[in-house]
């Protein structure tokens, strides 16, 4: 049984692609992408829920995994490429940490919000009175049609 796993494993080593796919050296980045990945969807999110100092942590830890990529033997750009990308992300969670916490961001958002409620309320203030207004035309037209009809029956015309 052991020959079989050495000889599988001979015929894996000989070829250069699977080699390579069967090496930590693919196999580490790629799982790893799921921290870039995660990070540049978190872009798309409210910086309120940010943590500022775990930005900081990750990208520390992409600048000293960049360097590491580059520094074994042979040089590993896929895990290199992955911590680009995680730095690239975490920099600008940091950012918009930054002017969220401390530049008005959050004040700017919040005036924004408050404006965009009173626009909203003025705008269905409008609406309801427009409704109330359609609404007593049409009773006094109706109205306005009974009074005829009581009208004309007293007088004889129908």
């Amino acid at each position: 049984m052991a020959a079989a796993i050495k000889a599988l494993n001979a015929k894996i080593r000989s070829n250069p692609v699977s080699n390579y796919l069967c090496s930590t050296h693919f196999w580490g980045p790629a799982s790893n992408f799921g921290i870039p990945i995660a990070a540049v969807m978190d872009t798309q999110k409210d910086p309120e829920y940010i943590s500022g100092p775990m930005t900081v942590a990750l990208m520390g830890y992409s600048a000293v995994f960049m360097r590491y990529a580059l520094a074994v033997t042979p040089r590993n750009y896929l895990l290199f490429g992955c911590h680009v990308v995680n730095f690239s992300a975490q920099t600008t969670q940091g950012y918009r940490y930054a002017n969220w916490w401390n530049f008005g961001g959050r004040e700017k958002a919040m005036e924004e919000r408050a404006k965009s409620g009173i626009d909203a309320a003025v705008n269905t203030a409008k609406e309801t009175a427009s409704d109330a207004s359609a609404k007593i035309k049409g009773a006094a037209n109706d109205a306005s049609a009974k009074a005829h009809e009581a009208v004309d029956k007293i007088v004889g015309k129908k």
